[in-house]
């Protein structure tokens, strides 16, 4: 049996569907400055900023489930809708949109196919309690479909 790394919704990051080798988190934090004459600026916390993890690797076309990941990845990312995201630990990161995705294809077969694919995926934190923005894994799994 095939355990996972993590999930994005229902998709399954695993070495059997997409697996990726790099997992990077930048995290900040809001600081509000206010000058003041004579002294240094007084600066307020605001709370968390911005909450970026990007998802890096590559996988070869030989598994015919990594172009298929990608396209499921896309379709999802065209939504614009929030995925909750959870590591293959049971670790809870939180809601999730798609910012970017990207694909480097390198080392061609004579028609043009590539045999090694290197990917990127570039995710945003959004509101945890924005439940309407919660993706629809009906509506994903028909545009596959089509």
């Amino acid at each position: 049996m095939q355990s996972m790394m993590m999930t994005l919704g229902m998709f399954v990051f695993s070495l059997s569907s997409l697996a990726y080798q790099d997992f990077r988190r930048q995290t900040s934090y809001r600081h509000a400055s206010q000058n003041r004459i004579g002294l240094r600026p007084a600066n307020q916390y605001l709370g968390p900023g911005d909450d970026k993890i990007t998802l890096s690797g590559w996988y070869t076309t030989e598994l015919a489930s990594g172009m298929i990941s990608m396209d499921t990845l896309r379709l999802m990312a065209e939504r614009g809708e929030a995925w909750p995201l959870i590591e293959g630990t049971g670790r809870i990161y939180g809601l999730f949109v798609i910012e970017e995705l990207e694909e480097t294809k390198t080392v061609f077969f004579p028609d043009g196919h590539p045999r090694r694919v290197e990917f990127s995926l570039q995710l945003k934190r959004v509101d945890d309690d924005r439940v309407d923005l919660l993706g629809s894994l009906l509506n994903i799994g028909l545009n596959l479909l089509r």
